[in-house]
This record gives C-alpha cells, structure tokens and sequence, in this order.
C-alpha cells in the first residue's frame, strides 16, 4: 500500500508541474501578443518615365562621349542589296565626298546572275557612324553589318613614353661625343650608340604616325549587289550585219593606213626608182 501511495503522489507532482510549465507558457505568449505593432506607411515616390517615342529612350552609356585622349580604330565590313548597283555607289561617293572620305579601291563584277562592287571607304573617325547611318537609309537589305573597335591607347601612351626616353638618351650620347669623347674608339663607339638610339626612335615616330593615321581615318569595307534576271550563256555568237558593216569599214580604214605608211617607209626608193625612170626616157629620146 505504502509504494502504491507513493507511486499515485509521485504522479500528481509531475502533473501538476506539467501544469504549471503550461500555465506560465500560455501567460508569456498573451504577453506577446499584447504588443501593439503600429503599420509603416511605404511611400513610392519614383519618377515615372514616360514611354511616349521610342526615341525618348536614351541609354546612359550611349549619351556618354568617348574621351578624347583615347586612341580608338575603328573599321567595318558591310553587304548590301541595292536596287541599281551604279547609282547606289554614285550617292554614296557623293555622301562619303561631303564628309571629307575617299574611295581607296574599287572593284565591280558582273555575272549572269547579279552586279556587285566593292570599295573601300576612309572616312575621319568623328564621321564614321553617321556615314553607316547614311548608306544604311539608301540600301534595300541588310545582309550583315561588322563593326571593330581596337583600342591602342596604351600602345600609344607606351611608345610615346619610350620615345622621349629614347631623345633624352640621345640627348646624353650626343654630349658625351662633343665634350668627352677623346679617343677614336670612344668617337667610334658614341657615333655606333647614337646610330642605333637613332633607328629605334624613327621606328618609334613611325609607328606613332601608323597609329595616329588609323586613329584619325576609319575604314569602311562596302560590298552592294544587284540581282538580275538569269541568262542563260549562248553557246554560238553571231554577229549582226551593223557588227559586220562596222568591222568591214575598220578594216577598209585599217588598209589604206598600212598602205600610206607602207609608201612613206620606202619614199627613198619611190624617189629613187622615178629619177632613174626620166634618165632612161631622157636616153632613149636623144637616140631616137
């Protein structure tokens, strides 16, 4: 009896300490609730855009100039389809004329199946892109647009710096052989420094003026064709009778020029051949 008494009062300790944990639980979170939480009022005051044109849409980086003591080349390689490929290539000399551009080469084909010409444009860089945009308003299709930039400007800051540093040098040498140089070996050995010092600032500046005249003029590689209605190549050419007529009256001109100078080649012996004819004549009178 006494363990089963003692057993019953170990359970109701643990029930009623149960009991109370569960009590102080639900108090503390009553608790917490009772926290009042006031509401945060988000305000959005962003601008809005207004998206009336697409041309009011302006990228930030596009609006940006390139600075001007960077050193960029720039180039592009372009095919298009014109409707006539002679009067496309007109407009766009006289466009590229206006702009200060010239055409370096030219080259036109012509096939059984369509017209091409391609050239080359140098155009000063500060025109380079309102050029593309002016041939591209004039063509009929784009085939493909290649655009290259290359930018040289530490190459070219790098060659200027060992260029002055290339003079100053020069500079030293060349004092050295007016006010120390005493001995011929020294002369001979100062003037072989400065000849090779000499070299490598002319290659130098002529690398800075290759650099600086692919800076200065962009180059524009342009290919425009036409297609034409397909022929097919006769196998057999005949010739008209004005193909005829026109070679006949050649030929008939061409024959009595090879006789005119035929006659004046040999005029010593016509000369020649008449004086001896009146002497015979003259002969034959005085014995008859």
């Amino acid at each position: 009896m006494n363990a089963i008494f003692v057993k019953l009062k170990i359970k109701l300790i643990l029930i009623s300490c149960v009991a109370i944990s569960f009590m102080a639980c639900k108090e503390n979170m009553s608790s917490n609730e009772s926290v009042s939480v006031k509401s945060a009022d988000v305000k959005y005051d962003y601008a809005a855009v207004e998206l009336d044109d697409e041309t009011t849409i302006k990228s930030q980086v596009g609006t940006h100039q390139v600075p001007a003591d960077l050193k960029i080349i720039k180039s592009a390689n372009a095919r298009y389809k014109v409707e006539d490929v002679k009067i496309a290539t007109r407009r766009i000399k006289r466009i590229a004329q206006n702009y200060g551009a010239y055409i370096s080469d030219l080259r036109f084909e012509n096939n059984l199946y369509q017209k091409e010409n391609r050239f080359t444009i140098k155009i000063p860089q500060q025109h380079f892109d309102i050029m593309m945009d002016s041939i591209g308003f004039m063509v009929d299709f784009v085939e493909y647009e290649n655009i290259t930039t290359k930018d040289v400007t530490e190459e070219y800051i790098d060659i200027q710096a060992r260029l002055e540093t290339k003079k100053e040098v020069k500079s030293r040498y060349e004092s050295i052989l007016r006010k120390k140089a005493i001995t011929v070996e020294d002369i001979l050995a100062t003037e072989e420094k400065l000849r090779i010092i000499q070299e490598e600032i002319e290659s130098a500046q002529g690398r800075l003026k290759y650099l600086t005249n692919k800076v200065s003029y962009s180059t524009i590689q342009i290919d425009l064709y036409e297609t034409v209605d397909f022929k097919e190549e006769p196998t057999v050419y005949h010739k008209t009778f004005w193909s005829k007529s026109k070679e006949a009256l050649i030929f008939g001109w061409h024959f009595i020029e090879n006789i005119v100078l035929g006659i004046i080649h040999v005029w010593p012996l016509i000369i020649l051949g008449a004086i001896t004819y009146f002497l015979v004549r003259r002969k034959l009178k005085f014995k008859k």
